[in-house]
């Protein structure tokens, strides 16, 4: 099952998973399945963010259905090797900062406070397909 943090963040995380790269994975017609499924295969420690997860389980709903948004839960339930952290004032702060800083662009809050933890923590990989993912100079994982 995965792990839900609050603050400190597991040592051995090797990437930020956004809503793009759980899509991504999911569903077998998008663009990136195939590179995002051979990462999911070797990954070892991942880390994503509850309004992630929320937004993507609406992403599903609304293309799809609720027994796909439900597939994408169970996954996310099955998947061990995920920390969920959830998001708390500071992150909301330091997520806000970003939005404001970034004002010209359509910027979600989602992706502002995940811009956040990867300016935090450089170490990680940014798997994303979103370009808003990049405003901070964190290369994308479909980049490399």
């Amino acid at each position: 099952m995965a792990k839900k943090t609050k603050g400190n963040l597991d040592t051995k995380v090797t990437a930020y998973v956004d809503s793009g790269a759980f899509i991504a994975f999911c569903d077998k017609s998008d663009t990136w399945h195939s590179l995002f499924a051979g990462r999911f295969a070797a990954a070892t420690a991942l880390i994503t963010t509850s309004l992630v997860i929320a937004e993507t389980h609406g992403w599903f709903l609304r293309r799809f259905d609720s027994y796909r948004a439900l597939q994408f839960m169970g996954f996310i339930e099955s998947l061990n090797i995920l920390e969920i952290r959830e998001v708390g004032a500071d992150d909301l702060h330091h997520g806000t900062l970003l939005l404001r800083k970034f004002s010209d662009q359509k910027l979600t809050l989602t992706d502002a406070v995940g811009l956040y933890l990867l300016k935090e923590n450089k170490s990680f990989a940014n798997w994303s397909t979103d370009r808003h993912m990049s405003l901070t100079g964190r290369r994308l994982e479909i980049d490399k």
